[in-house]
């Protein structure tokens, strides 16, 4: 599983959907750009989501990343490192059942160990 960094590249399932990315920590960084914590991926604004009334609430926020989206074995300041497996509901229509998702973890060098 790949450590992502800032250039990692999160969608909502509708694949349109672009999150903005935004980092909590940077002093430790993988190929110049800082690696995402612990809830760095909640909270994001999501553009583009092509989902639009009457058919439904387009997908604008990231919710809160369901386990295992962090390493429970690799911390920074204290916060476990996000993984490429991250994922967690957006909150487009019909809520809860739109989830965001990695395409690409920014990095393709870092990585955790699988158990």
């Amino acid at each position: 599983m790949l450590i992502l960094n800032n250039k990692a590249k999160f969608v909502c399932l509708h694949e349109t959907g672009r999150v903005t990315n935004k980092n909590s920590q940077d002093f430790v960084k993988i190929e110049k750009e800082p690696i995402l914590v612990e809830i760095d991926p909640e909270g994001r604004t999501i553009s583009g989501c092509p989902v639009a009334p009457p058919i439904g609430r387009p997908c604008v926020t990231t919710l809160v990343a369901f386990p295992p989206s962090y390493s429970e074995w690799i911390r920074v300041g204290g916060k476990r490192v996000t993984l490429d497996r991250a994922t967690g509901f957006t909150d487009g229509t019909p809520p809860g059942t739109v989830l965001y998702k990695v395409n690409f973890a920014g990095q393709e060098f870092v990585s955790e160990k699988e158990k």
